[in-house]
């Protein structure tokens, strides 16, 4: 006779069967779908999230829980799927169907808009998704404040308050860091080849590198799109995407690269255990940790280009003559920039402090969506000082708020941070950073299979990130890397 365990474990793998098929067609919409199949593409989507909604909040879900909790059987599984359950029965399966529609749609009228630098056909679509996501945080409950209920959702355990005061203390040393560093690149000037980088040889070169960094291709592939993402539509089917600029190659590369870090991380979780929290990553703090350590501490490092340069000047003959020491010159270059995914690793989280602000007072009320335009320029003046010349290099560069996605910002700047104290903790390892200096990453992988994939959900990103390293989580190892890099 099975156990609860057992009929619980069945019931999430059927609900998993839901979400992947949800998960294959929004993969579509983002890379092959024509444009008029959007509209009934939403529907679908709806449909689909409403019935995977309905499975996980069933009776025979709850009693089943409620059973195997009695037996006492993986306490610390049940105590994550009891804090999963709990949640959603709190949301209406009408208002999960509204918001998978809505930011169907919010998705694609964003591309659009920002084709056309034209916040104002966005507009409607984002006082629709910041609606539901009012709707949602009430659903829920919060102490302080709705947006506490909307990070939670990306951030076990963070509140708005705890990453304000955060944010706060980083602000000034970011600031000081990144001007300074700003200040030495141009005075350096450094600046890589002109293109044609044919696409072609991009997509080559971009998969040697992401097979050497243990990615699975006979378990995931790239494609092309408008806003890079990593998805997962099954237990070994990790789909990455970039996009291609023909005068600068490492812009899909290091997109590559990032999101080849979420893909490791997917690829890493228990494959047996899909559909469950045991199965799943606990943050996207820590997701982001696995994406910025690959990309920052790996990609951009000088053992990695003493192995990649000579390899990338066969697909990019221009890059023959480039010495190794002006092309880390370039690679490390930090200027102050309107767009976040090409910002550098020194400016980078200023960008994240500015849109944590904007989107906490929209949930908040203070401010209202006709005004994000002005609202992000004066951020962005008071930041970086300068000002976006139009809102498709402002406040529509991003997918987030498309996608309903408001809260998920701060796991950006939570994702370097622990990027950096996870990196430090394994290259203690003197074999882990003995294959590092060589550019052979199998030690390192391994060290993040054991210490961070194989926990999935069921520890919190704390947790996680003190188990692994034995210290708390803290900015520490961020800022020090920061310096190293662009300072000393």
């Amino acid at each position: 006779m099975s156990t609860a365990l057992d009929r619980l474990r069945a019931m999430a793998r059927e609900r998993a069967m839901v979400s992947s098929a949800a998960a294959v067609i929004g993969w579509d919409q983002e890379t092959y779908l024509p444009d008029k199949g959007h509209a009934w593409r939403a529907e679908q989507l709806g449909w689909l999230s409403e019935r995977g909604h309905e499975l996980g909040i069933s009776a025979a879900w709850g009693d089943a829980l409620a059973e195997a909790e009695s037996a006492a059987d993986s306490p610390a599984l049940l105590a994550a799927m009891r804090r999963d359950f709990d949640r959603a029965t709190k949301l209406p399966g009408e208002l999960v169907a509204r918001e998978a529609q809505a930011s169907s749609l919010g998705k694609q009228a964003w591309v659009e808009a920002r084709k056309k630098s034209d916040f104002a056909s966005f507009m409607p679509h984002l006082e629709t998704l910041l609606g539901i996501a009012r709707e949602k945080a009430e659903c829920w409950g919060y102490e302080a404040e709705a947006y506490d209920a909307l990070l939670d959702t990306y951030e076990r355990g963070a509140t708005a308050a705890n990453i304000a005061t955060l944010f706060e203390a980083l602000r000034p040393r970011l600031r000081d860091l990144a001007a300074a560093a700003v200040e030495r690149s141009v005075a350096r000037d450094a600046k890589l080849p002109g293109g044609p980088y044919p696409i072609a040889a991009q997509q080559a070169f971009n998969g040697k590198v992401a097979a050497s960094l243990g990615f699975d291709f006979e378990g995931g592939r790239i494609d092309t799109t408008s806003h890079p993402f990593c998805t997962t539509l099954g237990p070994r089917d990790v789909r990455l995407t970039t996009r291609y600029d023909e005068n600068d190659f490492t812009s899909s590369l290091f997109g590559v690269i990032h999101e080849a870090g979420h893909g490791l991380y997917e690829q890493g979780l228990p494959g047996t255990e899909f559909g469950l929290p045991s199965g799943e990553a606990a943050s996207l703090g820590i997701h982001e940790s696995q994406s910025r350590l690959w990309e920052n501490h790996v990609g951009r490092s000088w053992p990695f280009w003493e192995k990649w340069l000579p390899v990338a000047a066969e697909h990019f003959p221009q890059l023959a003559t480039v010495e190794l020491a002006d092309f880390m010159a370039a690679v490390h270059r930090a200027a102050f920039s309107f767009i976040r995914v090409e910002a550098d690793e020194a400016t980078y989280d200023l960008h994240i402090l500015l849109r944590f602000g904007l989107e906490r007072r929209l949930v908040a009320g203070e401010l209202a969506v006709k005004d994000v335009p002005a609202a992000w320029n004066e951020s962005f003046e008071d930041l970086f000082g300068m000002t976006p010349p139009d809102d498709a290099q402002g406040c529509l560069q991003d997918i987030h708020w498309s996608m309903g996605g408001l809260g998920y910002f701060p796991t950006y700047t939570l994702g370097n941070l622990n990027a950096a104290q996870l990196f430090a903790a394994a290259t203690a390892d003197e074999s882990i950073a003995a294959g590092v200096a060589k550019a052979e990453y199998s030690p390192l992988l391994a060290w993040l299979r054991k210490n961070v994939h194989s926990k999935g959900a069921v520890m919190t990103p704390a947790e996680i990130v003190r188990e692994a390293t034995g210290k708390e989580p803290s900015p520490e190892a961020h800022l020090a890397h920061l310096a190293r890099r662009y300072l000393a």
